[in-house]
């Protein structure tokens, strides 16, 4: 009887390419997640790999259509930026836009503004949008609707969704890639003391769910890039890659053991 593996992915901004080099670590040793969670950056690369896009694929797709462009930061005089870019280049890539016909089974955490509560959607033929609004940070991308309700960032609520994998899967793989601890880093700028802020807020969601995981890939090599900085994709892929060759004898001699 085959294993059922899963993999959970947090967002962190472009951090969140560590999430192809794990997944190309993982196939080069013959794990092939067949269950897939992911919350707003996590949520992109989740969902290409769950459409049969391979790891070197994915960074294929996000050097040459420079999506990374869509995630510079500013503002208009309304306030919000749009993902209308990344709403093209999803449906380009997976013109079906049906969670039905992805290759894998997967879950797209989104937070509802109405409601106040994290929603884990994993049907119906709206792909991109579930993906949009998972990637809609708060007071920098307008929120996006779906089925009459606004949904905004997933990471807000559930950085490194769990609760519908764990049912599914022996195995459950979780990947940080956003700095927690202790930091030298100065903090003296407006910008600099936000980031920060930021990455506390998404440690403390993310902490209980990490631990709970069977295998956990903590990407320390992401720490240092800033969650805008998409251009740095390869070398942020690196260090997912390396992260996850270094749990890989735990994850081996697990999935041995419960095979």
């Amino acid at each position: 009887m085959s294993q059922k593996i899963g993999i959970s992915l947090c967002g962190g901004g472009a951090r969140g390419m560590a999430h192809i080099g794990v997944l190309k670590a993982l196939e080069e040793h013959n794990v092939f997640p067949t269950y897939i969670a992911g919350a707003s950056a996590g949520s992109i690369v989740g969902c290409l790999y769950a459409a049969g896009k391979r790891p070197d694929d994915m960074l294929d797709i996000i050097q040459q259509t420079r999506l990374y462009e869509i995630f510079r930061p500013g503002f208009s005089f309304r306030g919000f930026m749009s993902l209308g870019y990344l709403n093209d280049v999803l449906k380009e890539q997976i013109p079906h836009n049906s969670f039905e016909e992805l290759q894998h089974q997967l879950w797209i955490a989104v937070s509802n503004l109405k409601s106040g509560e994290c929603e884990y959607l994993h049907n119906g033929n709206y792909l991109s949008e579930a993906v949009l609004a998972s990637s809609s940070i708060p007071l920098v991308f307008k929120p996006t609707e779906i089925e009459g309700q606004l949904y905004v960032d997933g990471g807000l609520l559930d950085n490194l969704p769990i609760k519908p994998l764990r049912p599914q899967c022996d195995v459950l793989i979780g990947v940080n890639v956003n700095q927690h601890g202790w930091t030298r880093k100065k903090y003296e700028e407006m910008v600099s003391i936000g980031v920060r802020s930021f990455e506390m807020i998404l440690w403390t969601n993310i902490q209980d769910n990490f631990k709970a995981c069977d295998i956990q890939v903590d990407v320390e090599g992401a720490y240092s890039c800033g969650i805008f900085d998409f251009h740095k994709a390869e070398e942020v892929a690196e260090a997912g890659y390396e992260a996850a060759l270094k749990v890989m004898p735990d994850l081996l001699n697990l999935t041995l053991i419960t095979s």
